[in-house]
């Protein structure tokens, strides 16, 4: 079974940082394709940071130059660090894992990012 559990979000202000992470457990982790995307209230979830392809690197365009993906595979985690927050920024943050092998994606539960301005 598979299980993605997110932590670090939390309230911050604004221009703050955080760094979210996600354990996995249930697959194997360097054969998925991991990546963070995001739901704001009333809009739809978007991409926000992704592996590809293994080490290939894909950000949204609203957060390039502030925030940056990781993964350690030895702790089956990747991270998301995010810098320079805006309140434009606030979202449920999810975790995604999805098989390079068969195309099957799973969700973590989410953890809420608030920037107060």
């Amino acid at each position: 079974q598979v299980q993605l559990v997110e932590s670090g979000g939390g309230l911050v202000q604004d221009g703050g940082s955080l760094r979210l992470s996600c354990v996995a457990s249930g697959i194997i982790f360097g054969l998925n394709d991991m990546g963070w995307y995001r739901q704001a209230p009333g809009q739809q979830r978007e991409l926000v940071a992704v592996f590809r392809s293994g080490s290939n690197t894909v950000y949204a365009d609203s957060v390039k130059g502030r925030f940056t993906i990781s993964r350690d595979n030895a702790k089956n985690t990747v991270y998301l660090q995010m810098n320079s927050l805006r309140p434009e920024d606030t979202a449920v943050y999810y975790c995604n894992a999805n098989s390079r092998i068969t195309g099957f994606g799973s969700w973590g539960q989410g953890t809420q990012v608030t920037v107060s301005s």
